[in-house]
């Protein structure tokens, strides 16, 4: 199962996208664990996850949670703001997926 942790503000709007990630996955049969977190959980949550989404609200983090994620080993990206704002939780989760695959 893929661990998936997504990172905005407050952990409200990606809330929202947590679902629409969950359904996708759900309805490809695609064994996934997603959970939304605001900026002040990322270093305790990071070490649960695979890998790290950050909302694009918060791209200027990028840079500092990049350190963490490098020295766990894990990948972290923005996710694009489109997608973010369409709230296409089907494309983000795939994204992620070849993130997590390659």
């Amino acid at each position: 199962m893929q661990k998936i942790l997504l990172c905005c503000a407050a952990g409200m709007s990606t809330s929202m996208l947590v679902k629409k990630m969950q359904k996708a996955a759900d309805l490809k049969g695609t064994a996934v664990e997603i959970k939304a977190v605001g900026l002040e959980e990322f270093t305790t949550e990071l070490p649960h996850y695979d890998c790290c989404l950050l909302g694009p609200q918060i791209k200027y983090k990028l840079k500092d949670f990049k350190v963490l994620a490098d020295e766990l080993h894990k990948p972290i990206t923005v996710i694009n703001s489109m997608d973010y704002g369409m709230m296409n939780g089907e494309k983000i989760l795939n994204e992620t997926l070849a993130l997590l695959n390659a």
